[in-house]
């Protein structure tokens, strides 16, 4: 396994419930900032009004963020093939990066890119699903570790019928961090959607004490995102031998973190 380019130590192996190929397909993008609250679901009157309050500022504090950091993008002609190409591809990044890497995203929806994510059912999930939806990305409500056959499905319906692309979180939900796990490649060789690997970096960030270290860009910073070239996963590649391929795309999206740091 390669070491990540922010200098932060992975967690050692990648647990066996991954090499046998559990399907833990998605995150939301913006998953991590109705979790920023760092309460459960709401029970009590107090814990309502409180979840009640602090959505709306969750929202805004996105919104900032969103408008007023300084975006560089690099490696924009590999997008550009994927909406010339016109077909459903499965971008990958690390749960970390959700918030621009999932802005960047959504800014494809409007050159055409059927953009999906699926986000959790829980009352945690609302605020990002109504985030997505309202700038017309596809919602999934599901969860990638309580009903990931089911989300899997669900992908590669939105794929194979619909020509959308489910958007990834490839160390998802839970880690270990930047480890690529076997969901995206499962999923690419399922569908013969090529996987697109992306990644960011801030200038200037916070970090959360989450297992994924979340990056929260401070506003008006810098920010990067880099595109990598389509990986395709190839038809006679054995689903019980994915681990070639994942080792590829976990070094394909490290080298965009690496890229993304050096553009600052």
């Amino acid at each position: 396994m390669t070491n990540h380019p922010y200098g932060k130590k992975p967690t050692d192996q990648h647990s066996s419930a991954t090499e046998r190929g559990t399907d833990k397909v998605a995150d939301s993008v913006v998953d991590k900032t109705a979790a920023l609250s760092a309460y459960a679901s709401p029970k009590s009157l107090k814990q309502r009004l409180k979840f009640a309050l602090l959505t709306p500022l969750l929202k805004l504090l996105v919104t900032i963020i969103w408008s007023s950091c300084r975006v560089k993008i690099v490696g924009q002609a590999n997008m550009d093939k994927v909406l010339a190409d016109g077909k459903a591809v499965i971008p990958c990044y690390w749960h970390q990066q959700h918030l621009f890497c999932g802005w960047y995203m959504l800014q494809q929806l409007q050159h055409g890119l059927k953009v999906g994510f699926l986000i959790s059912p829980s009352k945690d999930g609302d605020m990002p699903a109504q985030i997505v939806a309202a700038r017309g990305a596809r919602v999934i409500r599901g969860s990638s570790t309580r009903t990931g056959a089911h989300a899997l499905r669900e992908m590669y319906q939105l794929i194979a019928k619909d020509g959308v692309s489910p958007v990834t979180t490839a160390d998802g939900p839970t880690g270990p961090i930047f480890r690529f796990k076997p969901g995206a490649v499962m999923l690419s060789r399922m569908t013969g959607a090529a996987m697109l690997p992306l990644a960011c970096a801030a200038a200037r960030a916070w970090y959360l004490s989450s297992w994924d270290r979340f990056m929260l860009p401070k506003p008006f910073t810098r920010i990067v995102v880099a595109i990598g070239e389509p990986v395709v996963v190839d038809p006679g590649q054995s689903s019980k031998n994915l681990m070639p391929v994942q080792l590829q795309m976990e070094q394909a999206v490290n080298a965009m973190m690496k890229v993304a740091k050096e553009n600052l």
